[in-house]
């Protein structure tokens, strides 16, 4: 198989890439670098059927030759980004859509698109089920985020039904592990971060807000499945055991050796109060579910933050 990338130079995107160039298909990765990485890149290009073109998906996606796969994995995805790039973000979720849609259409190819959770936005149905259309403030700061991803998620519906293009939606967990940005804005590196340097971890309101932690190497396996036996109706992959903020707070401190403690500060504007997958639809269509725990994955997630950060 060939697949392009976009975003490969991401934290989800180069752990997809990788993922495929071990298993002996050829990718080619597009990405602008404004919020991805070189060092992913070296990573990906250790590889002899990799390929890196320096592209902004937002202007016309024309490559050579045949493709079988595009995965749209092009977007900032942490909240410090896409306050900082709101436009980018927009316009990466509407018109890299349509750019990235196209050239799935102009090669006959599989169109797979990145979505989030955040498309239920602060939730009133809990667990959030695929059927559960959101509930998502759209002029808010956190807006440009949901809103992109909504729409991407219509206009890749819209090519399938008009076009009949062969198209996948995953709605990716709040994913974590090995090649986050240290200074990313999420909670995980935030906590990580913080602990490492002895800094006291920072929880907005009272940490009793849940999330739902799923390690990259389980999403990418649900993301592989979800593209080699699903179909076109979005998909949830995250993992549904559920911790409140305070409680990721207190493992990292565990887990790093840390008597830092924990600092609060007022809880952001349309933070979600709530955040879990109901994952029926991954397990019976993908016969897909989470293998690793949080605090299996936080001990890897750590370990590679020591290396990165230098600190001890």
């Amino acid at each position: 198989m060939k697949a392009v990338v976009s975003g490969a130079a991401g934290f989800l995107g180069s752990h997809l890439a990788e993922r495929f160039l071990e298993e002996g298909h050829h990718v080619l990765g597009l990405d602008n670098l404004i919020t991805g990485s070189e060092s992913n890149l070296d990573v990906l290009r250790q590889h002899p059927n990799f390929e890196f073109v320096y592209h902004d998906v937002t202007t016309f996606v024309d490559l050579p030759g045949t493709v079988d796969a595009v995965f749209h994995f092009a977007s900032p995805a942490s909240p410090i980004d896409y306050l900082r790039l709101p436009i980018q973000t927009l316009k990466v979720g509407a018109l890299g859509t349509h750019n990235c849609l196209g050239l799935a259409k102009a090669k006959d190819a599989t169109f797979f698109l990145a979505s989030t959770s955040e498309v239920y936005g602060d939730p009133q149905i809990h667990p959030q089920p695929e059927t559960y259309w959101g509930h998502v403030n759209p002029v808010g700061p956190r807006g440009v985020y949901d809103e992109a991803k909504r729409f991407g998620e219509a206009m890749t519906m819209a090519y399938h039904r008009y076009h009949g293009l062969d198209t996948r939606i995953v709605r990716i967990f709040n994913t974590y592990g090995p090649r986050m940005r240290p200074h990313d804005g999420r909670v995980v590196s935030n906590f990580i971060l913080q602990a490492l340097q002895g800094r006291p971890l920072t929880l907005y309101g009272d940490g009793g807000q849940t999330r739902s932690f799923c390690y990259v190497d389980d999403t990418v396996a649900g993301i592989v499945r979800l593209f080699h036996r699903g179909d076109a109706d979005p998909v949830n992959i995250g993992n549904p055991t559920e911790f409140t903020v305070s409680q990721l707070a207190q493992l990292v401190l565990e887990l790093t050796g840390s008597d830092a403690g924990v600092v609060y500060e007022d809880l952001p504007t349309d933070d979600p109060k709530v955040r879990q997958p109901d994952i029926t639809a991954a397990r019976q269509k993908l016969d897909w579910e989470p293998e690793i725990s949080l605090r299996d994955g936080l001990k890897r997630t750590i370990s590679y933050f020591r290396d990165t950060v230098n600190v001890r």
